[in-house]
Parts: C-alpha cells; structure tokens; sequence
C-alpha cells in the first residue's frame, strides 16, 4: 500500500474512485460501508456523496450518537412523522443529484423498488463493487487494529488449552470462549466453531454437549472483534496421544498451508494459491476431501471482501488481509484444518497470528 493511500481518507478514497468511474454521486446505506466510511456504529444511516458535499442522514434514535462518531460530513436529523425517504430526496434535490449509484451488493429488488417509488425522479444505478474493492485495501489503522484481534484471539486460545481434557463438552469450551473476549473487551467475530472426534468432520460444525475423547481431533475455529474488525484463526489439537493417522492428516495440511503462505505475494493469482494447496493434498489422493477455498478477505466482515478460492483472478496486493485455511475432513472420524491471518506486504506476508502450529497434544 503507498504512502499517499495511507494518508487519504477513506472519503477521499471513494471520491477518487467515483471520478474513476465516471459516478457523479453515491447513495450509502449498508451499515458495513457506513462504519468503513464514517465510524458510524448505529443500525440507520444514509450517506450522500459527491465531489463538493457530504451528508450523513439519520433519525432521532442516532442524532446523538452521530454527532460523537461522524465527522466531515454535514448532518442531517429527522424524527416522525417525516421519513428517511422523503429526507433522502429533499437532501438529492438540494445537491442537485438526479442520477445516483447504489449498493448493488446490498441493496435488495424490493429495496430498490422502493426506492424509486418514493424517491421519484431520480435514476438509480449499480455501483457495482466500487467501495468493497477499496475495503480490500487497509490502511494502517486498519491494520492495527486487527492485528489487535489477533493478539487477543491468541491469549484466548493458550487461556482455552487446559480445557481440552476427557470429558469436558464442546459447549463448556465454547462459553469460556466467549467468556474471555467479553472480559477483555471484545465480541467474537462470528459464532465459534468448536468440534470434536467426528464432529470436527464438519467444517462449520456447531459445539455439541458432546465430551472429549482420548484420541479426539478438537478444532478451534474462532476469532475476536475489536474497535469493529475480526480476526478469525483456526487450531486443531489432539486429546492425549495422537495416532498415526492422526499425525499423517495433520502433517500434510501443516505442509499445505506453509507452502502456500510461502508462495503468497504481490502479483500473485489468488486462484493459483489454491490450486497449490490442492495439488499438495492430492500428493495423498487427498484433495476430494479439501471441499472449501483456501481463504477469505477479512475486515469488517469475517467473510469480507475477496476469495483465495479456486477461478479467484484477484491479484494479490499489499494492504490485503487475507485468511489462510486448508482443511480435510473425512467423514466418520474427524478433520483438520489450520489458519493464520495475514497482510500482504510489499515483499511477502506478515502472518499476524502467533500460536504455534506444532501438533499438540493436550490433556
């Protein structure tokens, strides 16, 4: 990322891309792209821009609440009876918007309809993934602040190990889980998967009243949200001795996933990332059982903007947080999967999480 896009701010940043694509003004009004752009936390919001103004459109539940977290942007409040559409269209008549893009990624058909039936005369086109493009790219405070949840999905995690025990349940470790980020100030990123023995053969298993068991693969897959960014890192361990078995499926996974953290830098195809990991899982005629994409962009979503999936054309760049998480699940015994959370730089990655990837075995 260069020095000048860590310097704009993110409205600069958007208006530079609208000139770029020839959009005159925006309609904002998903509250994932109201907090990238304005701080805004709040459930109701709109924002106009164009190249001169800025309006950030509220009701009276969020008027205070603007007024601490926005800023370069002219307020507009209303309480009942009026509504946000009828503000939306005095505040486009009053810019002189006659044509607007929207959030097509967000913007639901019946949305849209309403839209253009209580905002008469306007046309409203889609922007397409004008703004989610530019959420790829973080800036520095970005990154800081979800190198932050990593740090503190990292003391979860050592603070989780000395439960992993025969006949602890998957559900006592999960509430510890949230337990931890609460008391230290966060929320988790997304619901905690917390699988176990067969169980972890799902990859997006739920936690069961299921207990450990000796011999069990017990998959963590789990992260904080902090300051309004996740972090989302995954550790799989062993109850007591691993089996051979065990070990060979953790082994290649582990060498899936170094190779293609070794292989992530600028330039490189994010589709021909995960093509490398099923090449390696198919050294043991293993690929079949890899059935997801090696990662996902990470911000403000969990699943935010970019796929490191297979046919992904994406060109990795520096400012991109991606996941890193190969996986294999054989049905009827367990799976395993390890991911880190990385940054593309200008000459690599820097992986943000430290926990060791040493198969360990526990309790």
């Amino acid at each position: 990322m260069s020095t000048l896009t860590a310097m704009k701010s993110q409205t600069q940043r958007l208006r530079d891309a609208m000139a770029s694509a020839n959009v005159d003004a925006v309609l904002i009004s998903s509250s994932t792209n109201l907090f990238w752009l304005t701080g805004f936390t709040g459930s109701f919001g709109y924002v106009l821009l164009t190249a001169n103004e800025a309006r950030f459109i509220t009701d009276s539940r969020y008027t205070v609440q603007a007024k601490e977290q926005v800023h370069g942007f002219d307020l507009v409040g209303f309480a009942s009876p009026k509504s946000g559409m009828q503000v939306l269209k005095e505040c486009m008549d009053e810019m002189g918007i006659s044509t607007v893009a929207f959030e097509s990624a967000y913007v639901t058909y019946g949305q849209l309809m309403q839209l253009q039936e209580k905002v008469a005369g306007i046309e409203f086109v889609p922007v397409g993934d004008l703004i989610e493009n530019l959420r790829m790219l973080k800036t520095p405070s970005e990154i800081q602040t979800i190198k932050d949840a990593c740090a503190l999905t990292d003391q979860c995690f050592d603070h989780l190990k000395r439960l992993v025990q025969v006949g602890v349940s998957e559900f006592e470790i999960q509430l510890e889980l949230e337990f931890f980020f609460r008391r230290n100030g966060a929320t988790c990123a997304f619901d905690p998967i917390i699988v176990s023995g067969a169980n972890s053969a799902r990859p997006h298993g739920k936690a069961t009243e299921k207990p450990l068991e000796a011999g069990d693969l017990v998959t963590f897959d789990f992260g904080a949200k902090m300051g309004g960014y996740c972090a989302d890192m995954t550790r799989t361990v062993v109850v007591g001795k691993a089996s051979e078995r065990t070990r060979d499926i953790y082994n290649q996974v582990l060498k899936v996933q170094l190779a293609c953290l070794d292989m992530m830098k600028p330039g490189v195809i994010a589709g021909d990332v995960d093509a490398k990991a099923r090449e390696i899982f198919d050294e043991k005629g293993w690929a079949q059982y890899f059935g997801h994409g090696l990662g996902h962009g990470l911000g403000i979503l969990v699943h935010d903007t970019g796929r490191l999936g297979a046919g992904s054309t994406t060109v990795l760049e520096p400012g991109q947080i991606w996941t890193v998480e190969p996986g294999i699940y054989f049905e009827g015994f367990g799976g395993c999967r390890i991911e880190d959370d990385v940054l593309v730089t200008e000459t690599g990655i820097e992986i943000f999480n430290t926990t060791t990837k040493e198969l360990l075995e526990l309790g």
